[in-house]
């Protein structure tokens, strides 16, 4: 295979910028499995999806962050239908998830990080990342009033639920689910949500240049107690960087492992071999380590962009 673009996807096939591109590769997946069922409903919330981001969908404004931006979100989605295609391909019939269920999944996927839109009446907040102890109940509430639109009325308040099991606002084992294929579902979501990022070409850049100031926004880098005490996580992009290995070991991968059930498994089901999310999540990570022991952090300087930074030089 040719050096992967920057812009694609693990396989070095998919756009992860091209909503359209994202769409039909999700589209063709369900219909070879389940048919054409549901799929209208899947083809407007990527039109949807669309909307929110660039900052057309009514009462809200363009994605400004720079991490959690649309491409972000695409290539988490795509993980998600992935994964959600090696679950049916493996399991006996009575365990599928089918297609209503599948759906809903890739839905929740779309909108797990629209709660860090701002709303039209939030527009004199400086950026998005301002909410990220909150998004995930923001994204909560924003699935929640949209699934009725597309016909899921009735999913509403599980999807509300799946979402969480991308953030840190609950923990996992308290999450309410009454079928154990929505459990699923949501171990889904949650490692489809890891899976992408860290598997992204320019993950350990965007790291670097994106999430820390993010994580400033957002009150994680630096936290003041209400007795005054300050907590100090990160005191820069290479701070985040040096200590991102020890992430990935301790808390993503012991994530993904016990608390999510260690669904990632059926991302080798969907490849018919190896994931190639985990290839390419075990090649960042063993450059960084490298990097880190010889501190030698400059070596990162593959260029890295956010499709939110492109978005507001546009309009």
């Amino acid at each position: 295979m040719q050096d992967r673009l920057n812009q694609n996807d693990v396989t070095n096939r998919v756009n992860v910028e091209d909503p359209a591109q994202v769409r039909d590769a999700v589209m063709a997946l369900f219909a070879a499995r389940y048919g054409a069922t549901y799929l209208a409903p899947l083809s407007r919330a990527f039109d949807d999806f669309q909307a929110l981001f660039e900052g057309r969908y009514p009462g809200y404004l363009a994605c400004d962050t720079l991490y959690h931006d649309m491409r972000h979100t695409l290539d988490m989605t795509l993980a998600m239908a992935r994964l959600i295609d090696g679950h049916e391909r493996a399991c006996a019939d009575a365990e599928r998830l089918g297609p209503r269920r599948a759906v809903l999944g890739v839905i929740t996927a779309l909108l797990h990080d629209s709660g860090y839109l701002k709303r039209l009446s939030e527009s004199q907040i400086e950026n998005g990342a301002v909410f990220t102890r909150v998004h995930v109940s923001r994204s909560a509430d924003f699935l929640a009033a949209y699934l009725p639109q597309v016909g899921f009325a009735a999913d509403a308040p599980v999807a509300a639920q799946l979402v969480h099991f991308t953030g840190y606002e609950m923990e996992i084992e308290d999450i309410r689910m009454d079928d154990p294929k929505d459990r699923l579902l949501g171990c889904m979501v949650g490692t489809a949500d890891l899976l992408g990022q860290m598997s992204d070409r320019m993950y350990l850049e965007k790291c670097r240049e994106f999430l820390y100031r993010e994580f400033v926004w957002g009150n994680i880098a630096r936290e003041t107690l209400p007795d005054g005490r300050e907590i100090v996580r990160y005191v820069s992009g290479e701070d985040l960087l040096v200590k991102t290995p020890g992430f990935y070991e301790y808390v993503a991968r012991a994530r993904i492992n016990r608390k999510l059930g260690a669904v990632d498994r059926y991302a080798e089901a969907h490849f018919d071999g190896p994931s190639l999310y985990q290839a390419e999540i075990d090649r960042n990570m063993a450059f960084l380590r490298d990097t880190v022991e010889t501190a030698e952090l400059a070596r990162l300087r593959r260029f890295c962009y956010s499709l939110s930074s492109r978005a507001r030089r546009a309009a």
